[in-house]
């Protein structure tokens, strides 16, 4: 990447967020953090309006006037087929949304450029996925962003039921099926279920709240520490999940 390149991208990491370490800099663009140090107080002396220090973070004072984004032929690429991803496998309502998203993204290309996005020979055909997944992924997704809690029948693959309330806290896609990550309320601990095992799923009025010990960060850690993205996978393969 040329340095100018890379001037351009810390600008625009800053003005997408609130603090940002040199050590995530340099992690997203590949450099070193001494690398980081120096092109965040060129960037200053040239009067972009950037504070913080090394050690704690950077961002940006205020608001600033950059040229309209231009991607290049390989981004434009990327978002055609992320979003051909999500239409084919993120169920109803993300698929409009990745439509319309490509739509305002041709919109706001060059002519020169904007046939990429249509004549981009990279495709996401889809699986042969069973009807409870579409069914249930977008319900599942709104909970989530809403902290609803919910509630479901769930078939095993011994075929046995029971009945879980769970704080969902994330979707995973595997390839071939969808997982749902929350915190169980009748295990009281972190579960996966399989979207396509999900069975008369409803969104309860009932909200819950972050605790420690139960939020997305602290199923990650757990993950980290215990290598369970193995066993996940592991429990997939033999069909136990």
């Amino acid at each position: 990447m040329r340095r100018a390149d890379r001037l351009f991208q810390i600008t625009q990491i800053l003005r997408n967020r609130r603090s940002v370490t040199a050590k995530f800099l340099a992690e997203r663009l590949e450099v070193s953090e001494r690398t980081i140090y120096r092109d965040v107080q060129d960037l200053s002396l040239s009067g972009v309006p950037i504070e913080g220090e090394a050690g704690v973070g950077y961002m940006l004072r205020h608001s600033i006037d950059i040229p309209p984004i231009m991607f290049s032929k390989v981004e434009i690429q990327a978002l055609a087929l992320g979003a051909r991803m999500v239409e084919t496998w993120g169920g109803k309502e993300l698929a409009q949304a990745a439509l319309c998203a490509i739509d305002k993204i041709e919109g706001a290309l060059p002519e020169n450029i904007r046939h990429y996005t249509n004549h981009n020979h990279l495709y996401a055909f889809p699986y042969n996925f069973e009807e409870p997944i579409f069914t249930n992924i977008d319900p599942i997704r709104q909970a989530i962003n809403d902290k609803c809690c919910i509630e479901f029948d769930y078939i095993r693959q011994d075929e046995s039921h029971s009945r879980r309330k769970i704080n969902p806290i994330a979707l995973y896609f595997w390839g071939r099926v969808w997982t749902l990550t929350g915190w169980c309320h009748l295990r009281n601990d972190f579960r996966n279920f399989r979207i396509d095992r999900i069975d008369q799923l409803l969104t309860l009025d009932e909200h819950y709240v972050d605790q420690p010990g139960k939020t997305l960060d602290d199923y990650l850690k757990k993950v980290r520490q215990q290598d369970k993205y193995a066993d996940i996978a592991k429990d997939y393969e033999n069909g136990n999940l």
